[in-house]
């Protein structure tokens, strides 16, 4: 049982491994490996359901706890909780997550037996990975890591990043297989990767011919609502980004960051007529964050929201982000009880309730905020209404100098894929690029340092198979575990 336990906190350990800051994306082929051999050694054993769970839950709990690491910071440094509370919550954090490897091993033991093991338990583990965006908390998926493999990153448009994932978890398999001295019929399933060899390569090294601008402050949101935030550091603080945004020279687009200033459009004059000349001194439409209220059951209620302004300074569209960060915007019960949220505003974020796409000047933008690039099915949403370039505000500051900004450019990397969509991507602090239709992205400005990004980029109209058909292969998959589990019962 030792070499098993040691296997699994390896395979933990290389899924670290294989994501930012360490960015070893190879060890994605064969980082669950060691974990499907730690499976197969007790599956004779006493208890062996058991063993199987905690083992999994070893190696999720290793995995989450390594890449999510920066969730201490975020609740110590910018939620005010004691550093044995705000410990607590990350421990609590990795181990509840780590119940989906739990989950995967569990269900893994009775299928690693069958002679078509091999599909079956890539589409497992696809069917499990998916459930994260509706239990809580999502982020780094298998596949992610292969945003940069010329082989596996044209599936991308067609699957989507469960593609990928299912793609290297075959050959997690098929290693653990050999391994275990299977016989070699069993890696027949691996043809099934064949046809990736003729998939249509991706448009690297494209070139764009249209001009954004992307600005980033570098001022952390704590600053701006501290006491030393006065009307004077205010007013210099929004000069600097004038001067920031003309930088340069004239643009065809010209983007703010999540939380770059305290703008509440709707509810300052002041404000708005700040943002209106913004854009008019420009001469290009304007894309900037704001704060708006809602009522709700006579509770005035914040939303985080994005605002894209004419050049001549007319409002042309509004979005209200509709996937929230939770301990960010809202705390989910029984937590809120005791932890204070990290965003400007008091009150529970409240979600926005649909889509917007902007035409501005015969094209037509989609604008998400934040977090929301790690749904697929957020994001494609823009693309499916006719969005012909995505702009992804953020503010990356809250993590400080983590690899979670890293982390975030990759899955952001992975939708400009799934999409076949260029991203500008500006960051009050963190990592503002450009990203094309291959996730190549173009030479980020520094961190921690204000400037501006003048860049190129492209709009297309293109619809691939993902962004019309959706999440189909993670349903696929779904309905594959649910018929490969009823045939392992059967016997």
């Amino acid at each position: 049982m030792r070499v098993a336990v040691a296997l699994a906190a390896l395979s933990g350990l290389l899924q670290v491994l294989t994501f930012p800051n360490f960015s070893v994306y190879y060890f994605a082929a064969f980082c669950v490996t060691p974990l499907l051999v730690a499976l197969a050694r007790v599956e004779d054993g006493p208890a062996p359901r058991k063993r199987r769970f905690l083992l999994g839950w070893l190696a999720g709990t290793i995995f989450w706890g390594g890449c999510c690491y920066w969730v201490y910071d975020v609740m110590h440094d910018y939620s005010g909780i004691v550093a044995p509370a705000a410990f607590a919550i990350y421990v609590a954090f990795s181990v509840v997550k780590g119940l989906h490897l739990g989950a995967f091993a569990l269900l893994a033991g009775p299928l690693l037996r069958k002679r078509w093991a091999l599909p079956a338990l890539a589409a497992l583990w696809v069917a499990l990975e998916g459930s994260h965006q509706y239990l809580g908390f999502t982020w780094l998926h298998l596949g992610n890591a292969a945003a940069g493999m010329t082989v596996l990153a044209p599936l991308a448009p067609y699957t989507g990043v469960y593609g990928l994932s299912f793609a290297l978890m075959l050959l997690n398999v098929a290693l653990a297989l050999v391994l275990l001295r299977r016989p070699r019929q069993q890696l027949f399933w691996l043809a099934v990767i064949i046809p990736l060899l003729f998939l249509p390569e991706l448009p690297e090294d494209e070139i764009g011919s249209h001009d954004v601008r992307l600005v980033q402050p570098a001022v952390h949101p704590d600053e701006i609502i501290s006491g030393d935030w006065t009307a004077q550091r205010a007013a210099d603080h929004y000069r600097e980004m004038l001067r920031l945004s003309t930088t340069g020279g004239p643009t065809e687009l010209l983007i703010w960051p999540e939380y770059s200033v305290p703008l509440y459009f709707f509810e300052s004059e002041r404000h708005r007529q700040l943002a209106e000349t913004v854009a008019r001194t420009v001469d290009a439409p304007f894309i900037f964050n704001t704060v708006t209220y809602a009522e709700v059951d006579g509770e005035r209620r914040p939303k985080n929201t994005s605002i894209l302004l004419s050049a001549d300074g007319e409002l042309v569209s509004e979005y209200s982000k509709m996937f929230l960060v939770p301990f960010g915007e809202f705390v989910p019960w029984p937590f809120s009880l005791f932890i204070n949220k990290i965003t400007l505003a008091a009150g529970d974020f409240l979600p926005g309730e649909g889509v917007t796409v902007a035409e501005i000047e015969g094209r037509r933008i989609g604008t998400y905020i934040c977090y929301e690039t790690v749904f697929a099915r957020g994001v494609r949403a823009f693309t499916a209404q006719g969005a012909e370039v995505l702009v992804n505000i953020s503010n990356d500051s809250w993590y400080g100098p983590t690899a979670a900004r890293y982390q975030h450019l990759l899955i952001a990397r992975m939708r400009a894929i799934e999409n076949q969509r260029w991203i500008l991507r500006a960051t009050a602090d963190g990592v503002t690029t450009v990203i094309n239709r291959a996730g190549q992205i173009a030479p980020p400005l520094p961190s921690f340092e204000g400037g501006a990004l003048s860049a190129k980029f492209n709009y297309s109209d293109e619809l691939t198979w993902f962004v019309r058909y959706g999440e189909w292969f993670w349903y696929l998959c779904l309905a594959l575990t649910a018929v490969f589990l009823i045939l392992a019962r059967r016997g």
